[in-house]
């Protein structure tokens, strides 16, 4: 019997749209992030990049359990020396919903070029309109 190994070019994506609407924040991105990988999939390789486009509308609307829209502290440096900025998630909800999603989802993929290339798969929309209608994404339901 032979293994069967996957090849790039056995690689089907499909286009899905999700809405985020009353979702919890984390258990979203865990979702997403499975789905990105491809490991939903019967012809999963940990090698590979075989998951689906996700295209994630309402972003704006996720919410979170418990205390975490205060206790929640995003940090980020400049690069510069004393210049670490830092943001709670019920300013960065308020001012930039998308990127609260996108951290979530990027600390679940994995931490080399494999992992940008899953996220680049990932678009995120604040409200209900995207602009990628022309790919005929499919409503799924998570």
């Amino acid at each position: 019997m032979k293994t069967f190994s996957l090849k790039s070019k056995d690689i089907q994506r499909g286009w899905f749209v999700v809405d985020a609407t009353n979702k919890t924040l984390g258990r979203l991105a865990s979702e997403l992030a499975f789905r990105l990988r491809g490991k939903h999939k019967p012809i999963f390789s940990p090698h590979l990049d075989a998951g689906d486009n996700i295209v994630v509308i309402n972003a704006a609307k996720i919410r979170v359990t418990g205390n975490k829209l205060n206790n929640k502290i995003y940090h980020r440096h400049t690069g510069y020396i004393g210049n670490l900025k830092s943001t709670s998630l019920a300013k960065l909800l308020e001012t930039k919903p998308e990127q609260a999603l996108m951290l979530a989802v990027k600390g679940m993929l994995p931490k080399n070029r494999l992992g940008r290339a899953m996220l680049r798969k990932l678009k995120i929309f604040a409200d209900s309109e995207h602009i990628h209608h022309a790919q005929q994404p499919q409503q799924l339901d998570l």
